[in-house]
């Protein structure tokens, strides 16, 4: 039984298995078809033809829509455990951050340069946007305090 508190994965649904559930009625109704014509005629016609054309061509497009279905329905089981996974391993080493002893248990969160290091790694003719600039070349902005020149 599924755990109540995750929710469930994205599955084909109703829609796929009408269809799946059509192709194999109108497959049988073809295959009926095309037995009660060989049983009661001596002579191949045209109505056979078309008769086993219907019945092949059916019995494909019923297994085609259910093959597909299937490959949907683990295609969406795959994604959710993949999920759940990314999850885990992500809550797993923020607990592991939060809990370390000491910074060397623990790989660091990658942090940028302090704001004084972007000048330096600015060439003189590159364009500068407004995210990027120091707290001395704003102007006329108001002080964030100290989230330096972040934005949300």
């Amino acid at each position: 039984m599924a755990d109540p508190s995750r929710p469930q994965p994205y599955q084909p649904g109703a829609v796929s298995l009408f269809f799946v559930a059509k192709a194999g009625v109108f497959a049988a109704a073809f295959w009926i078809w095309l037995l009660v014509l060989v049983l009661r005629a001596d002579a191949a016609a045209g109505v056979h033809v078309l008769a086993a054309t219907g019945a092949i061509t059916t019995t494909l497009v019923g297994v085609v829509l259910g093959v597909r279905m299937a490959l949907q329905h683990n295609a969406a089981v795959r994604h959710a455990e993949m999920k759940k996974l990314l999850v885990d391993i992500s809550w797993n080493a923020f607990a592991a951050a939060g809990n370390a002893e000491s910074a060397s248990n623990v790989v660091p969160f990658p942090a940028g340069p302090p704001d004084s290091e972007w000048a330096a790694q600015r060439a003189g003719s590159d364009r500068v946007s407004a995210f990027d600039r120091g707290s001395g070349e704003r102007t006329g902005a108001r002080d964030r305090g100290n989230n330096g020149d972040r934005r949300r």
